[in-house]
Order: C-alpha cells, then sequence, then structure tokens
C-alpha cells in the first residue's frame, strides 16, 4: 500500500513561489520584514522545492501564510498620476505585475537600483495626455512591441537582451501622449561617476 505524502511535502511550482514573494513584497510595505530581511527570504523562497520550505520565510508573520492547496492571484500593482507627477526611484521593491495609469500626469519608474527579484517584469500603460518614462537596469531585456500608440510617441532604446538580468514586458496603449523606454547613462571621472539622469556618485 502507498503511503499517503502529506501536503507539506508536495513540491511547489514556479507560480506559488512567485506567489510567496508578493506576500512577502506585502510584509516589507507593512513594516514586518527590513530589506535584508526581505531579500534573504526571497532567495530561499525561490530556492524552495517543498511547501513546507515555502511556508519556512511566513511563519512569523501575522496572517500571512501560504495555503496548502492553490494559489491566490496576486493583483498587480497600481501607480496613478491624474493631473499630477509620480516617480519611484533607489531601492524600492518592484512588484511582479505593474499597471502605470496617467492622465494628463507624469509617471517616472526608475528601475536602475531597484530591488527586483522575478526574472520577468509585466508593466501595463495606459496613458492619455500624459507621460510615462521607465529607467531600465543595465543588465536587462526589453519587449514593448505590443504598445500601442495613438496621436502620442512611443521612444524606444532599451529593448533587446542584455545577459544577466531580468526581463520586462510593456504592453498597454498611449493616447495623445508619450512612453519613453531607456536605460541612464555613465560617465567616469576618476573617482567621481556621474548618471543621467543627473546623479553624482564617489567611490569610497
Amino acid at each position: 500500500m502507498t503511503t499517503p505524502i502529506s501536503p507539506r511535502e508536495l513540491r511547489v511550482s514556479d507560480a506559488e513561489r512567485s506567489h510567496v514573494v508578493g506576500v512577502l513584497q506585502k510584509a516589507i510595505g507593512r513594516g514586518l520584514l527590513s530589506l535584508d530581511e526581505f531579500t534573504a527570504r526571497t532567495d530561499v523562497a525561490l530556492a524552495a522545492r517543498t511547501r513546507a520550505e515555502l511556508n519556512t520565510v511566513l511563519v512569523d508573520l501575522p496572517g500571512l501564510v501560504h495555503p496548502e492547496s492553490g494559489v491566490a492571484p496576486v493583483k498587480p500593482v497600481e501607480f496613478r498620476a491624474t493631473m499630477s507627477s509620480l516617480k519611484r526611484e533607489g531601492e524600492w521593491v518592484v512588484p511582479r505585475d505593474i499597471v502605470i495609469r496617467s492622465q494628463m500626469g507624469s509617471t517616472v519608474l526608475d528601475f536602475s537600483d531597484a530591488v527586483i527579484s522575478f526574472p520577468e517584469i509585466r508593466i501595463e500603460v495606459d496613458v492619455a495626455a500624459g507621460s510615462v518614462e521607465l529607467l531600465m537596469p543595465e543588465r536587462s531585456s526589453v519587449d514593448a512591441s505590443a504598445v500601442t500608440v495613438e496621436l502620442g510617441s512611443k521612444t524606444d532604446k532599451a529593448s533587446g537582451s542584455r545577459t544577466g538580468g531580468p526581463h520586462f514586458v510593456v504592453t498597454g496603449s498611449v493616447r495623445a501622449g508619450s512612453l519613453t523606454i531607456r536605460r541612464p547613462t555613465y560617465v567616469r571621472i576618476g573617482s567621481l561617476t556621474l548618471r543621467r539622469p543627473w546623479r553624482i556618485s564617489w567611490d569610497a
């Protein structure tokens, strides 16, 4: 007779691992985890083989437990700028699915120093008489071929593949607005590094 397998020993899929990383992102947003703790637990979650291993990263987080069966869908994180400006830069935590709604407003998402835990990031843009600028990491690939444009513009200077980084898939529509996708440029002068968009740093 075959011995029944405990649900805790069932193997997990990539979708389940991604779901748990999404749960960890919620935890860091609530102040339950530091950035270092989030990074360490994300590494464990992405390497987990069973549900028991996956749950170890959530066991001390109140109300955040991976279900024994089924995977709850993770809703996209929405960035909305309506007659306003919105900007994310620095070491912000990037969700797997993003929706950008810009209506007569401007949105800038700078991914160059962001914390990215997923191999693929999906971005849907909904631009109406607004502007969206996406600054991509140096090592990343981008596909924005599915974006439709009506009486607007799409400037894509980052498409193609660069080894070792995440893949960005950009979809959606631009109506009487603009979408710009590019990478920052760097100039080194001795120990000084200049970045455009402008930022200055020095070697220690």
